[in-house]
């Protein structure tokens, strides 16, 4: 199974590619929206864990493209962010990720939202 970590910060991406293998995952690396939307689309992975601050073409953008297309609209998007209003987390849903889970978090919280979202993980 794959999961595509989208992630523009160089630590926290590899922090988070080391936590999803050792999950037993197969991890895709994107380092931002437009390459992510690319990555979506080839790979179709099982989830993708989607930043949501990135430049180019930020989280938001990227999962309301993912979206609207027929091959990737039925993903599973666990948005991270570090933001975390509620005006914020309404945001990341509306734009149709499923979920969310707020930086910083443990491997235990990251490892409880992917069994949500995947149920054999």
């Amino acid at each position: 199974m794959k999961i595509l970590v989208v992630e523009d910060h160089s630590d926290m991406h590899e922090l988070l590619i080391w936590q999803v293998e050792l999950m037993g995952f197969e991890a895709i690396s994107a380092r931002d929206g437009k390459e992510g939307f690319e990555k979506a689309i080839v790979e179709k992975p099982e989830l993708i864990l989607m930043d949501i601050m990135m430049p180019n073409i930020n989280g938001l953008d990227a999962t309301r493209m993912l979206r609207a297309r027929a091959e990737t609209k039925e993903i599973p998007i666990l948005a991270a962010t570090a933001r975390s209003s509620p005006a914020d987390l309404r945001a990341c849903i509306e734009a149709g990720c499923n979920t969310f889970i707020v930086k910083p978090f443990t491997f235990h919280e990251l490892r409880m939202k992917i069994s949500e979202l995947i149920p054999a993980a």
